[in-house]
């Protein structure tokens, strides 16, 4: 197990030879699983010295933002999550702004801090600074954000308030035990040389709040005329990556032993063992202390050492606990300690979608696009939470007996709060589940996006319809984009007469091998499949078979007296 993150923190503020104190700062190190989902966080701000309300400006981008950034979902990336938050905060002093007078302006800089497991995520507006000491170096993380119009003039290029939406600076590093960071307000830095600042924080036996207060000192009497505020962190500790945590934890757990029905086993009574496979074994079991019915899925022996196949047992667990949707399938809340390794779901009656195909082989249209609209609901919220799917296939969807749909499985999926741990073992972009529901970019080595889970969702719909895949077994060998390019599509519109042509169309699309062709959201995609557009409907029907049968008749027709014509023309000719 890894040590828990340990700092030292120091700060100080003061409104120097002003009246008020337009900065505000503050830190937020939280405890248990907020910590090792969203970190710790420390912001800074200063309001704007001509506006008479700067303070609350910097007091709203501080408070809101350190509130606000830990009620963000925990599986948002923690660049998202600021930006959103920064964002809001910024349209809501942007506003505020626009109502009040000019010397009212709602406008401050902003700069943050978050530590998130081994790294750090720095954003950055406006001209306070971030500063890392380290192995001896003071480094400036932060790009000042001033125009100087001449030696003695500058304005802020950018800040929070000024405009409906702002640009924020993005950098993310890796921690070392020892670091020390520094945020500081104009008042501080442009009166303080680097050598000055380095030589006060590393003085020996000093501790931060006190370095943060001679910094403030040195500036006011180095003829600092502004508010000056310093917040000082050091490292004294760091625990793994939050990935590696969890392989730390599993790897201590040895892998469950294959499990028979009616054996007890860690509480659970097993009741049927409903898969049994290469990659792991799957129970239904009851919990002997509720009485709830609980599905059990333990790796394989042979998986049990494998890391990267570890971390997908982990990511369906992680998913499952933090989702709450009707389409997807939830964890069960579990105290017990567990002697072996293994994950746990709720369990739900039914059938999956490649047995239902099976029962329904020609399903109304309908039918068909009721199905699909739950499975979109479920990858929407999936993808609301930065969570791609990348399995979608018939396995992995269940129907209960009312026709309610949720999605099962989710070992292959894609977090983005994950993938910001460069320790994370990485996983190739090749589909883990069948090839024949991947998407197209997959098979060249590049990532998925949502529009991904889009082409396994089109795929999925035109075998319910057909039977059949719209492009059969040839996608899976393709490696190149050329290859990908004589792709050929088999339209629906050769089964004769069965579907209309804007169905055809809409399907066509949402499965394209080229990402930047498929439908520009799930939603868009599955709202044509209850209301086509008007460029969907101008696509022509084909003519039926009747029809051109009809045609054939008449060409011949046509022609045969065309032939009786000049039959009798050449014999009267011949008798003249």
């Amino acid at each position: 197990m890894s040590d828990p993150l340990r700092i030292d923190y120091g700060q100080y503020s003061s409104a120097g030879r002003k009246a008020i104190n337009q900065d505000a700062h503050g830190l937020r190190l939280p405890s248990g699983s907020l910590l090792q989902d969203k970190g710790l966080a420390l912001a800074l701000a200063d309001g704007i010295s001509s506006s008479a309300v700067g303070h609350v400006a910097s007091a709203v981008a501080v408070q809101g933002f350190l509130a606000d950034y830990y009620s963000t979902p925990p599986s948002w990336s923690v660049r998202l999550s600021v930006q959103r938050v920064v964002a809001a905060n910024n349209a809501w002093l942007f506003g505020q702004s626009r109502q009040g007078p000019r010397d009212h302006g709602h406008v401050c800089t902003f700069s943050a801090l978050v530590l998130k497991s081994t790294t750090a995520h720095l954003f950055h507006v406006g001209d306070a600074r971030i500063y890392r000491l380290s192995g001896g170096t003071l480094e400036q993380l932060s790009e000042d954000h001033r125009l100087h119009t001449t030696s003695e003039h500058s304005y802020l290029s950018r800040a929070l308030g000024v405009a409906r939406h702002v640009e924020i600076d993005y950098r993310r590093l890796p921690l070392q035990v020892g670091d020390l960071f520094l945020l500081a307000t104009d008042g501080v830095h442009e009166h303080l040389s680097r050598s000055q600042i380095q030589s006060i924080i590393e003085r020996p036996g000093q501790d931060l709040d006190t370095a943060a207060r001679e910094l403030v000192e040195t500036a006011l009497a180095q003829g600092s005329q502004d508010n000056l505020t310093v917040q000082l962190l050091r490292l004294y500790a760091l625990p793994l990556p939050t990935a590696g945590e969890l392989f730390e934890q599993l790897a201590e757990l040895p892998p469950a032993p294959l499990l028979e029905p009616g054996q007890r086993f860690d509480g659970f009574r097993i009741s049927t063992v409903l898969h049994s496979g290469s990659r792991s074994h799957v129970y239904q079991a009851e919990d002997l202390a509720s009485g709830r019915q609980v599905v059990i899925k333990a790796p394989s022996a042979e998986l049990a050492s494998d890391r990267q196949a570890l971390a997908r047992l982990l990511n369906e667990e992680w998913v499952a606990r933090r989702l709450d949707n009707p389409h997807l399938l939830g964890a069960v809340s579990h105290e017990r300690p567990r002697s072996h390794l293994y994950t746990l779901a709720s369990f739900v009656p039914g059938r999956t979608l490649r047995q239902w195909l099976r029962d329904n082989p020609q399903p109304p249209l309908d039918s068909v696009i009721a199905i699909v609209e739950q499975i979109a609901r479920g990858l929407q919220a999936l993808h609301r939470l930065e969570i791609l799917h990348q399995d979608l296939r018939p396995e992995n969807i269940l129907i209960d007996d009312s026709g309610f749909v949720r999605i099962i499985d989710f070992g292959a999926v894609h977090i983005a709060a994950h993938a910001e741990n460069a320790s994370v073992p990485s996983t190739s972009h090749l589909p883990l589940g069948s090839a024949a529901y991947a998407a197209t970019e997959y098979f060249l080595g590049e990532g998925g996006s949502e529009l991904s889970d889009q082409f396994s969702l089109g795929v999925i719909t035109y075998e319910m319809l057909s039977g059949q895949l719209p492009y059969g077994t040839r996608l899976a060998a393709t490696r190149s984009p050329a290859q990908q390019a004589r792709l050929a599509y088999r339209s629906l519109l050769e089964d004769e007469g069965a579907f209309p042509a804007w169905l055809d169309a809409v399907i066509r699309q949402a499965v394209h091998p080229r990402p930047q062709r498929r439908h520009e959201a799930l939603s868009s995609f599955i709202h044509q499949l209850r209301h086509p557009g008007a460029a969907t409907l101008r696509v022509r029907e084909p003519a039926s078979l009747a029809q051109r049968l009809r045609f054939w008749r008449r060409l011949a027709l046509l022609l045969g007296t065309a032939v009786l014509a000049l039959t009798l023309c050449l014999i009267r000719l011949a008798t003249n």
